[in-house]
């Protein structure tokens, strides 16, 4: 593919990893948002799964790729489309600070404008105890903060002079780590929602197939591996 071709197909993935994002500014703009009977949890609900949907699509492009030698450019997008999930993450991460713990944006923006920036500091110093004990109290928020912790760490590490520091091998184990918080990010969707709830089993469903294809790949991948023929030792 040639790399004009490659950039266009860039363009299109920022723009549709963005679109979710623009929505929902236009939503909350519109008015639309305030209608709703719970924004905080709209917004909060909206965001987790975004970071689902786009961490999925990151993974599912190594096994779709796989099909044809013809798909190997798809290569060139899986850092792209998996740094889009840890942002829709860290939106995810900031409604939970910002707006379900209590952190009161108005008085800050009112502060920082008027020139107190320790207004900022105060805040948090507010909300922080809560937040601890909430985290104490609440196993989907410690899961949840794992996956995000996770996803951090790859986003730091996913820079090409990075992996070339830290060797090809150590690079691919520590990314192999994508899983882990795929599978966090779908516990901590269980968890949150209220119990009879199954919305959770699509996302459910789609990370099984993923790992799925990703175990038989590994096995396919074994069982091709030609077996080293024993040498004779001649006896005198």
């Amino acid at each position: 593919m040639s790399k004009r071709a490659i950039i266009l197909l860039k363009v299109l993935t920022h723009l549709l990893c963005l679109a979710p994002i623009a929505w929902l500014v236009h939503f909350y703009t519109s008015g639309a948002l305030a209608l709703n009977a719970d924004p905080v949890n709209y917004i909060t609900h909206f965001t987790g799964d975004w970071t689902l949907y786009t961490l999925f699509a990151s993974l599912a492009i190594t096994p779709i790729r796989r099909f044809s030698t013809s798909l190997g450019f798809l290569i060139r997008f899986r850092r792209l489309i998996g740094l889009y999930a840890f942002f829709y993450a860290t939106l995810h991460l900031a409604t939970y600070i910002f707006l379900f713990s209590g952190y009161d944006i108005t008085t800050a923006i009112t502060g920082l404008r008027a020139g107190h920036p320790g207004v900022l500091v105060t805040q948090w110093k507010l909300i922080w105890p809560g937040m601890v004990e909430d985290l104490f109290k609440r196993r989907f928020i410690q899961v949840g903060l794992f996956a995000w912790l996770l996803l951090l760490a790859l986003a730091c590490t996913s820079p090409a002079f990075i992996m070339r520091a830290m060797g090809g091998k150590n690079w691919q184990r520590l990314h192999r780590l994508v899983y882990v918080a795929g599978i966090a990010g779908v516990i901590h969707f269980w968890w949150l929602v209220k119990k009879g709830n199954n919305a959770p089993w699509k996302v459910t469903v789609v990370l099984t197939i993923l790992l799925l294809a990703r175990v038989a790949y590994a096995a396919m991948k074994r069982l091709k591996k030609p077996t080293p023929i024993p040498t004779r030792t001649s006896s005198v």
